[in-house]
């Protein structure tokens, strides 16, 4: 067995030569690492944070498959989900999970493959000769130099930096002939004051409704929240802490409604802004609420994400960290919020099980969406709903198309609207596999399995870590074969990938006599 070792690239200044890097030690990266190294290439898997796993061990403990066709769902993916299964004492693969049982099962399939993993710096600068990627440097100074680069990270720096073309934000309408691409405004106003006593929109209001039109082109993805893991049992409880800056003027609209909801004697409670998921050994996971009239997501606060610096990064993480324990403080403490909802609130605790090495808070930020390539081919909405047989399959999604709001706007200083919202039937689809590919003139050795070639809406179907690990499982075959054909990624032999990744129990084709259309909407099970 190949030698296993963690590195601190601070510590790392030499040359680093590989078969393979991988960028992102999200689950798309881990699958795509595993499969490469399984299959005989030097794999260097980076990641630029502290801990492997992405969302899957950062609070988002669930496969979606409440949401999903669970047919769909084979390969690696399959096989994390069946050893979670294994952990639990199930009788198959167990698609709700903790976050540290889910981080030490990557380590072990990344041990046992013999990826050599390291933390703790990011893709600064990208070399090139012509179309071919020659070695990219991190922030630390070192350089590594591989035959193919596979780009696994939610936001796409490697591609980025590659000179690859990408998008951000909602193609318009007209585009690509989606129904449900652009600016999309909610069916129902909310009532709520949406200006100070100046005219000033508050905090959480972007714009007014009137200076944006329906179906139009717009710049930001859906919002960005964080996925809090806590507790009710005190015995498991450790204190949620109060923000580094807290500044209550952030909740006034959400004061003023509770304000009113009291005048007209209307009953609130804590499910009213938060989605709180049961799971296992007395976990809770908090997450946005979509119909909440103010919730986790921080709306307008991902704008700037996709393309800032990792400084402004930095600031955005932040922001959006005083957001959430802001708004839990506000929850439980301020003045306008009813007695009842504060005595819920702080009835909570952050679950002291959880990332014990980060004051017991999540470690990423959900990115939700963040660049997207402009490949080979733009998988579109149509691709996800109509013309969902590709020839070039390397894998299968069925999930929703599923946007969260991206910002609100005031109609009016009485009342304003919920902006970008998608929930569609899910079907599955084949995903092709030149979604993952850039542009031949661009790039020939890299594959981009996590920002991969789709529109807005299509990718609405992709942000899964499900999905992304079937991506990326696709993607770490390829690159394999890739180095040992000494091809381009997109002259990679399609049979030769397809009929590897139908051994490996990924689910390529479609099988006759099971459903195509993901009817159920599900919750998750409690625990």
């Amino acid at each position: 067995m190949k030698t296993f070792f963690f590195a601190c690239l601070i510590c790392v200044t030499h040359l680093n030569a590989a078969d393979i890097v991988v960028y992102g030690g999200v689950p798309c990266g881990i699958a795509a690492s595993i499969v490469a190294a399984r299959e005989g290439a030097k794999v260097v898997l980076i990641e630029p944070t502290k801990h492997v796993g992405g969302l899957s061990t950062s609070g988002i403990n669930t496969s979606e498959s409440e949401h999903m066709l669970k047919w769909t769902i084979g390969g690696i993916a399959d096989e994390f989900y069946r050893r979670l299964g294994a952990h639990y004492q199930t009788s198959g693969p167990e698609y709700f999970f903790e976050s540290s049982v889910a981080e030490k099962t990557y380590l072990d399939m990344l041990r046992e493959a013999g990826v050599e993993v390291r933390f703790g710096a990011s893709v600064d600068k990208v070399e090139k000769d012509g179309a071919r990627i020659t070695a990219v440097t991190l922030t630390d100074g070192s350089k590594l130099q591989a035959k193919v680069f596979i780009d696994a990270g939610y936001e796409g720096d490697l591609m980025a930096r590659a000179g690859v073309k990408y998008a951000v934000g909602r193609e318009a309408k007209a585009e690509f002939g989606e129904e449900a691409a652009g600016v999309r405004f909610d069916k129902t106003a909310r009532q709520a004051r949406t200006v100070d006593e100046i005219g000033t929109l508050l905090p959480g209001i972007s714009a007014w409704a009137k200076d944006l039109h329906e179906g139009d082109a717009h710049r930001a993805p859906m919002n960005y929240n964080f996925r809090l893991t806590v507790a009710k049992d005190p015995k498991l409880q450790v204190p949620i802490p109060a923000p580094k800056h807290y500044d209550e003027k952030r909740y006034a609209l959400l004061a003023g409604w509770f304000r009113d909801q009291t005048q007209q004697k209307k009953p609130v409670k804590l499910a009213d802004i938060i989605d709180l998921y049961g799971r296992r050994n007395g976990k809770f996971e908090m997450n946005n609420k979509q119909s909440a009239i103010y919730s986790l997501g921080h709306f307008g606060g991902q704008f700037d994400w996709p393309d800032a610096t990792y400084e402004e990064r930095t600031r955005i993480y932040q922001d959006h960290m005083d957001y959430t324990l802001g708004l839990l403080h506000f929850l439980a403490a301020d003045a306008a919020v009813p007695a009842s909802m504060q005595e819920e609130m702080k009835a909570l605790g952050l679950h002291k099980d959880e990332f014990t090495d980060n004051g017991h808070l999540p470690y990423q930020l959900y990115v939700r969406e963040a660049r997207r390539m402009r490949g080979e081919y733009v998988v579109t909405q149509q691709d996800v709903q109509v013309d969902r047989r590709k020839s070039d399959s390397i894998g299968m999604s069925s999930h929703f198309i599923d946007c969260h709001h991206v910002q609100r706007v005031a109609l009016n200083e009485n009342e304003f609207v919920n902006e970008g919202r998608i929930w569609r039937m899910g079907y599955a689809y084949q995903i092709p596999y030149r979604a993952l590919t850039p542009k031949a003139a661009e790039c020939t050795n890299l594959l981009v399995p996590g920002a991969a070639s789709f529109t807005h809406v299509a990718f609405c179907t992709l942000r899964l870590e499900s999905v992304w690990m079937i991506t990326g499982h696709a993607a770490g075959i390829a690159a394999a074969l890739a180095v040992k054909d000494d091809v381009a990624v997109q002259k990679v032999p399609l049979a030769p990938l397809q009929d590897k990744l139908r051994a490996q129990k990924q689910v390529v084709d479609f099988i006759p006599g099971l459903p195509e259309k993901c009817e159920h909407l599900n919750g998750p099970p409690e625990f």
